[in-house]
């Protein structure tokens, strides 16, 4: 009788001293989102494109094609003067070369790329370096340097809502290495995808890229990659190189 007293005595301290155990240093699980990113509260409104949105391409000083891109939309320079490759480059769209729609189209990307810039929230998520592998759900999103979809494929959720807006604030470079792609979830549209680039946008081979890439300086794609989205580029210019582009 006193063994079991005293075996009852022990597992009653156990408990104690275990439930007053708690281990600060281990990682909080999100049960909503598995890679650890939170979900955010605050809805981002879209980014108004203006006149951007006729356009599939949009650059600054020159586009030049090599191989059978194919652009669905519009493609417009402003201020330069050279698009080549096109044939044997094939379009649906037209292209306007320092045209009104072209140059009102850049003034507008411009005050787009200001607004994502721009944009605040309470519950902003810091993101840095490689973020292939990861899981970005609504909400507003900045880098301080440079990101990279390099060890995995990017995900993005929108949790079941079709008007959810996703914006990406790069301070420096966006790339995507070869073979890396976006995938959507949850209803997720690539015309609610935004990419605020600082620098300059480079997709690798036969990726696969998702939203609308406005980048600061120029955007280059590799061999064999594509784009549901736009690419524009507000100072320098598009390479494109046997791509597939569809406006979004």
């Amino acid at each position: 009788m006193k063994t079991k007293k005293l075996v009852s005595a022990l597992a009653i301290v156990s408990v104690v001293l275990l439930s007053g155990c708690t281990n600060t240093n281990a990682p909080t699980v999100n049960v909503d989102n598995p890679n650890g990113i939170p979900l955010q509260t605050t809805v981002m409104p879209t980014v108004a494109l203006g006149g951007a949105a006729n356009f599939a391409v949009l650059a600054g000083s020159a586009i030049t094609s090599t191989g059978a891109t194919s652009i669905t939309g519009d493609m417009g320079l402003s201020p330069g003067t050279s698009i080549g490759g096109f044939p044997p480059g094939m379009m649906t769209g037209m292209q306007l070369i320092n045209t009104n729609v072209a140059t009102q189209g850049k003034l507008d990307l411009t005050t787009a790329y200001n607004d994502a810039a721009g944009r605040t929230s309470t519950d902003i998520v810091t993101l840095s370096g490689n973020i292939g592998g990861l899981t970005l759900t609504p909400g507003l999103y900045k880098s301080t340097s440079s990101l990279a979809i390099s060890s995995g494929d990017l995900t993005i959720d929108a949790k079941g809502n079709s008007n959810a807006i996703f914006i990406i604030q790069v301070a420096s470079s966006l790339t995507a290495t070869s073979n890396r792609k976006v995938f959507l979830k949850g209803g997720a549209s690539a015309s609610n995808i935004f990419w605020q680039v600082g620098s300059s946008a480079t997709f690798g081979t036969t990726s696969v890229f998702k939203g609308t890439i406005m980048a600061m300086q120029s955007i280059t794609f590799n061999t064999g990659a594509t784009l549901d989205g736009r690419a524009l580029a507000r100072t320098g210019g598009i390479i494109l190189a046997g791509n597939t582009i569809v406006a979004q």
